[in-house]
């Protein structure tokens, strides 16, 4: 079965999407079997994988209705070599439709259930709230994978995002749990980022993973082409450090036969987040 992923952070413009789109065609490149679930109603992740969203004839949004299902809505992102289920303007309406139907949290989990052996990962990019969308993706998943950058408001939504991770964990999805924090836009040059970025590694410890993704124009300009930086310019050193990181996350993920073993599982990371305690370089 697919080793199911959240990409989440309640906090916004933190480089969600750039992460699962360029994540899903890293992985693509490793070999990889992989579906890419877009579950913001922007469509952003969809775009970014060469997928025309006014052109989709099913989204998640019939999944989440069970009008459709995920073998019937998918599409093949050919550039990238990973499928997408797509997401347009019509998921805004699919909360207030979900709202009396029952199962409303657990929708996705069921019908992702039909397809899970066809694939080595399945991605799935929340939005940046805690909504039933995002309820649905965390009732899905395995494991979420939290992109932040270094920055001292970054630490405080992290402090948010493992309060709602605690509370899916105790309420509805006992497997989840974080799988590791992904350092992106970084930028070694600025004291502030690397005293965070240490913080982090003294707290989290192996939760965060080795590689780091730097501060790339290349990574920020493959949107508007309609492709992830690492189809887009492959020798970026932005497209070249989330190749790494997919390298790096199926080294440390078990084979997929073995994830409903209790021993395959990942360590558990500390359920609370590092106190936000930052020196002042100044001595201010």
């Amino acid at each position: 079965m697919a080793k199911i992923f959240c990409i989440a952070n309640q906090k916004g413009g933190v480089g969600k999407t750039t992460t699962t789109v360029n994540l899903a065609a890293g992985l693509a490149k490793v070999d990889q079997r992989v579906l890419m679930i877009d579950l913001d109603p922007q469509g952003n992740a969809t775009m970014g994988s060469g997928i025309d969203k006014r052109q989709l004839e099913s989204t998640v949004y019939d999944v989440l209705l069970e009008s459709a299902s995920v073998a019937e809505a998918r599409v093949k992102a050919e550039k990238c070599g990973y499928d997408v289920l797509g997401a347009n303007r019509e998921l805004a309406g699919a909360e207030v439709e979900m709202v009396t139907l029952d199962r409303r949290e657990k929708r996705l989990r069921t019908a992702l259930a039909a397809v899970g052996a066809e694939y080595d990962f399945i991605l799935i990019d929340c939005p940046p709230s805690l909504s039933l969308l995002t309820l649905n993706g965390l009732c899905s998943a395995h494991g979420v994978i939290v992109p932040m950058q270094c920055e001292y408001f970054a630490l405080e939504g992290l402090t948010d995002l493992v309060n709602t991770i605690k509370q899916v964990h105790a309420n509805l999805n006992k497997n989840l749990q974080i799988i590791g924090l992904l350092r992106i836009m970084f930028d070694p040059r600025i004291t502030l980022q690397q005293q965070v970025s240490e913080q982090l590694k003294s707290h989290f410890g192996d939760k965060v993973f080795d590689t780091v993704i730097p501060r790339n124009v290349r990574l920020a300009e493959a949107p508007s082409y309609g492709l992830p930086g690492v189809i887009f310019d492959p020798a970026a050193r932005g497209s070249q450090a989330f190749i790494a990181f997919a390298e790096e996350l199926v080294r440390k993920m078990p084979p997929a036969s073995a994830m409903a073993g209790a021993a395959a599982a990942p360590a558990p990371v500390p359920m609370d987040a590092p106190p936000v305690v930052v020196q002042d370089p100044n001595g201010l």
